[in-house]
């Protein structure tokens, strides 16, 4: 089975290494962005799948857009792959790239379709409270995250899990799945369609939304820290300096006085939050600072009982 790839972050290198190291599935193209300035210094840094394509030898081809773009959809043409497999791309593909594919164009969707189509599935599963979340193999088609449905796996999502232990988690359990799947497409597996009823839509995370906002229940802002810890983390404005949340918990007191309030400084940070719950931040990062236990950080915090934070 021929194959070509497109993929961008971390997440998807588990899937295409899957791919690499399966007998009868050879990986004959990877498709990436292009290399996007990151870290301190802003340095032009190729993309994580780019970088194992080329630890793997694999021709690569990183356009900065496919729609209306001959010369990308000429190279994806002449692979003549059987499946294109799509996972974490950042790209629409437009209907000349579904249909290039002998077989059939394959996303992994970190997600239990038809619930959180879109750009953010892990994210907003955890921010909504679900129960659960998953992987699903997919047909592609124009519509976004509307195609049959190969296979899905099932994963618990607890009261304690964090959006990195999704991230990290999901990834392998999305490429043991692929590879499962292929070979049942390539002998003439049809998906299913997905139901009409549950469709969501996970719309990309804003900068404002890792903001708190004490007003919340504590429950909401306690998967919001663990959905975002610890990078790029929850932030608090803290006398005049932003303070990020890594860990905490829901305490079982309530209060009664104004939301953002502190209620109490003793094995960490207590703060009054919606509907008279309260939210205790046991580990945070000061502004310019490594992260530290927050009973440290009060230690040498000019903060007592009744201190406001916006």
């Amino acid at each position: 089975m021929r194959v070509v790839f497109a993929g961008t972050p971390g997440f998807s290198v588990p899937c295409l290494q899957a791919l690499i190291d399966t007998d009868g599935i050879e990986v004959v193209g990877v498709v990436s962005q292009p290399d996007r300035k990151s870290g301190r210094g802003m340095k032009l840094t190729p993309s994580a799948v780019k970088q194992a394509a080329i630890d793997a030898g694999i021709d690569l081809i990183t356009p900065e857009k496919l729609r209306d773009n001959e010369e990308a959809l000429a190279w994806l043409k002449r692979k003549q792959c059987d499946v294109l497999v799509v996972v974490a791309f950042g790209m629409i593909l437009p209907k000349a790239w579904l249909d290039a594919p002998a077989i059939a164009p394959v996303n992994v969707h970190a997600s239990l379709l038809p619930r959180w189509r879109g750009a953010a599935p892990i994210e907003r599963s955890l921010l909504a409270g679900d129960a659960e979340t998953g992987v699903c193999i997919m047909q592609m088609e124009e519509g976004l995250d509307t195609g049959g449905i190969y296979a899905c796996k099932i994963l618990p999502i607890t009261s304690v899990t964090t959006g990195s232990e999704l991230w990290f988690t999901l990834s392998p359990m999305g490429a043991e799945l692929l590879v499962e799947t292929l070979p049942k497409i390539a002998a003439g597996l049809q998906p299913e369609p997905q139901p009409e009823e549950g469709i969501t839509y996970a719309k990309k995370i804003t900068n404002e939304e890792r903001i708190i906002e004490w007003s919340k229940p504590a429950a909401e802002i306690d998967r919001l820290v663990r959905c975002f810890s610890p990078r790029p983390g929850v932030r608090t404005l803290v006398s005049g300096k932003w303070l990020k949340l890594i860990a905490g918990q829901v305490m079982t007191d309530s209060h009664h006085i104004s939301t953002g309030q502190i209620v109490a400084i003793s094995e960490g940070l207590d703060i009054a939050c919606g509907d008279g719950s309260i939210y205790r931040v046991t580990e945070l990062q000061p502004e310019g600072k490594k992260v530290m236990a927050a009973a440290d950080f009060l230690r040498g915090a000019q903060l007592q009982a009744g201190d406001a934070l916006p």
